[in-house]
This record gives C-alpha cells, structure tokens and sequence, in this order.
C-alpha cells in the first residue's frame, strides 16, 4: 500500500470542497477526506488503500463504496480496473494520475506513475470517436528485482 497521509494544510481541504460544490453537490466531510485523500497519492487507490488509510472508525465501507461513485459520477474522480480486476481510484481532471502511463509490478501488485506521456492512439475509422487512451505496462519494478540479481 502507498505511504500517503489524508491530512492536509486546510487551503487544500478548503480548494477540494469548492469543487465539490462546484458540482452542485455538498461538500461533505466523507467527501472532502476521500478526494482528499487521492489528491496526494502518488498512484492511484484501491477501495482497500483509502479504507486502509482513513481507518475503518472514520468512515465506513459503504458510505466509502458510495463516496467513491459519487466522486467518479461527478467526474471528480478516475476508476479503472487493474488486470487483477482491482478498481483504483485517482483524482480526475488536472489531477496527477492524468495523461501519462502507469506500470504495474506482478510480483508486489504497486502502481507507479510514470513520467512519460501516453503514445499518441492510433488513427480512427470513420465515424469513431475516442474518448479516452490508457497504457498500463508491468512487469517487475525494481525493489521486487532487487532480490533476483
């Protein structure tokens, strides 16, 4: 699980909920702690990485599920499904989990981010239209290779 911590300066917590404002939504705490939250992860979350970090005490496994939809419906939020078929979850629009590629170790199950844009997608038929291109590499990242030298 990535080493991220919810808590934030207040600005931060003050910029997210106009967000969610900005959708015509309330800015409630579940909402703002969750966006939070995924806003200084380094790769994207597991509905099981932000429970585990936000502690089962602070806020429960459904109004998770439902805060983690709401983000996504809402467009505040990416989900995707690794090929472990584990959603993950990363802050849309200007977030850092957009417009690059992630690598995804088999062996310890992490993501990282990759400094890199995406490759350029291929050119359409007619009449298709994209809507969105992911690339998703792995293979073993490099404390995982550390052991087989």
């Amino acid at each position: 699980m990535p080493d991220i911590s919810p808590a934030s300066p207040a600005a931060v917590a003050d910029a997210l909920a106009e967000r969610i404002r900005a959708t015509g939504a309330r800015a409630t705490p579940a909402r703002i702690r969750v966006l939070e939250l995924l806003s200084a992860a380094p790769a994207p979350l597991s509905h099981q990485d932000i429970e585990a970090v936000l502690g089962a005490d602070s806020l429960d496994r459904v109004t998770l599920y439902r805060v983690l939809d709401w983000l996504v419906e809402s467009g505040l939020a990416v989900k995707r499904v690794d090929e472990r078929r584990v959603w993950r979850f990363s802050l849309a629009g200007g977030g850092t989990h957009h417009g690059h590629v992630h690598f995804r170790c088999e062996t310890c199950g992490r993501v990282f981010c990759l400094d890199t844009p995406p490759p350029r997608p291929p050119k359409l038929p007619g009449g298709f239209t994209l809507a969105r291109a992911e690339l998703d590499l792995s293979g073993r990242c490099a404390e995982c290779n550390a052991g087989n030298v």
